[in-house]
């Protein structure tokens, strides 16, 4: 544990499980005070080795909600330093088997969600002329899996909005950026796995893809939304970081032509 960011106030949406977790545990380990905004109110009694964070029901698609949730926060804190837009979802179908309510769904979750948060916590961080905003956005918004149309639109269109944010808040002393995790080791993701018959076969062959030869940890992620919401990013501002292994940097070849590099990455882990 550390004081990185003593005196601070987070906010962290999507914080009761997965990656939102790791995140508000591991900004809790660095002093701030943790505020989770979420569904459902999934935390136990023991939060890791840091002070249990707030809780408050929140839902991102709703503007209502989002306005009284960070009238919450300030009520109790009196300011906010650092909001990681963390609620997220994923619809896994073909273009054809998509509805429109599946699209507007993922649209309002994954994009609207961080608008609006983005919206009510700007004019206080304004206040103080600092403040940091992390968006938790994903490897898909460059490179997409199969049926995932939807939730690779909504990443991308993440990226963008992180953009516009960090130009036009930059003048107010306010940094925007994204982490964009790869396949991160989540019960949401070892759930999946469990639906195949071989799920040690399919485990081996996902860290495969990764050329460090294994797949990722929520900590790691959260690791580097603490490096960008604390001082030591500080002229770090407008940025897209892949925390994935470096899987969305190597060219698929053929099996064939694959086998050697695969041998020896099997061999180093």
């Amino acid at each position: 544990m550390g004081n990185r960011l003593s005196g601070k106030v987070a906010i962290v949406t999507g914080g009761s499980r997965g990656i939102g977790r790791a995140i508000a545990e591991r900004l809790a380990e660095e002093d701030a005070a943790v505020v989770i905004g979420d569904l459902h109110d999934d935390l136990s009694a023991e939060f890791g080795k840091a002070k249990r964070p707030t809780f408050m029901s929140l839902d991102v698609t709703k503007e209502v909600s989002v306005r009284e949730f960070v009238d919450y926060v300030l009520q109790k804190f009196g300011r906010v330093d650092a909001l990681v837009n963390n609620a997220g979802k994923v619809v896994h179908k073909t273009i054809d088997e998509q509805t429109a309510d599946d699209w507007d769904r993922l649209m309002a979750v994954n994009l609207r969600g961080p608008f609006l948060m983005a919206k009510y916590v700007a004019p206080e961080m304004r206040r103080s002329g600092l403040g940091t905003i992390v968006n938790i956005g994903s490897v898909e918004g460059f490179v997409v899996n199969p049926w995932h149309t939807a939730y690779a639109a909504t990443k991308a269109g993440v990226h963008g909005l992180t953009l516009g944010l960090a130009v036009d808040l930059g003048p107010d002393g306010i940094r925007c950026n994204t982490v964009c995790p790869g396949w991160i080791d989540t019960d949401l993701n070892r759930t999946y796995l469990e639906l195949h018959a071989d799920r040690s076969l399919v485990e081996r062959e996902l860290s495969e893809l990764h050329p460090l030869g294994r797949i990722g940890s929520p900590k790691e992620i959260a690791n580097a939304v603490l490096w960008l919401v604390s001082d030591e990013s500080s002229f770090v501002s407008g940025e897209m970081i892949a925390v994935d292994g470096a899987r969305s940097k190597k060219i698929s070849l053929p099996a064939t032509l694959d086998e050697e590099y695969r041998a020896k990455l099997t061999k180093a882990c």
